[in-house]
């Protein structure tokens, strides 16, 4: 069974409506499944105009929060990436194999 985390990487900030408003955050989800390890990074932009309740001062901010604000969707998809990954890893993928024509002499 596939274990999941989103990690906050990184955010982007500008002075309007607030000092410190985030406009913008990257984010990573991993999975663990056993020694299996994946991950695949996401990027949310955010809009004053979307603002759902009172502003969080930059320094107030907790991990937590700015995951949040994240929609769940954008979640949801990449941890349905993370674990494609992670069952390739566990059952890989069965490629074609170029053969020599029959007919080619060696």
């Amino acid at each position: 069974m596939t274990t999941f985390t989103t990690t906050i990487t990184s955010m982007y900030t500008l002075d309007t409506p607030d000092p410190g408003y985030v406009v913008n955050a990257l984010w990573e989800v991993t999975g663990v499944d056993g020694t299996y390890t994946a991950s695949i990074g996401g990027n949310t932009q955010f809009n004053s105009a979307d603002q759902v309740g009172a502003f969080i001062p930059y320094d107030q901010l907790t991990e937590a929060t700015v995951i949040g604000w994240i929609p769940e969707s954008a979640i949801t998809s990449a941890q349905a990436c993370v674990q494609g990954q992670i069952d390739s890893m566990i059952t890989p993928p069965v490629s074609p194999a170029a053969q020599p024509l029959p007919w080619a002499t060696p």
